[in-house]
């Protein structure tokens, strides 16, 4: 797991983007329209960066369909120390 997070967060390109949503859904479940408009993206950068998160099995949807809300899956939580220390090396 460890080593998926550092290429999914840090070792591409929208891991910024990625990290952010991370640490938004970790505050509270969103859906994607809520994350889009807190973290000011666009909702088709939201979704693609969701899906890339989620193949990766790091966050996990709850629900379905629109207002299906994502948040960290629980191996990630077990490795939120590699999150921290990703987001402290890439801030």
């Amino acid at each position: 797991m460890k080593g998926d997070l550092w290429y999914v967060l840090a070792g591409t390109r929208g891991g910024r983007n990625r990290t952010r949503l991370l640490r938004a859904v970790a505050e509270r479940p969103r859906n994607a329209n809520q994350l889009a408009s807190a973290l000011d993206l666009d909702y088709k950068t939201v979704r693609h960066h969701l899906e890339v998160l989620q193949s990766n099995g790091i966050v996990e949807e709850s629900g379905g369909g629109y207002g299906a809300v994502y948040l960290p899956s629980d191996q990630v939580q077990r490795h939120w120390e590699t999150v921290e220390e990703i987001i402290a090396k890439t801030d």
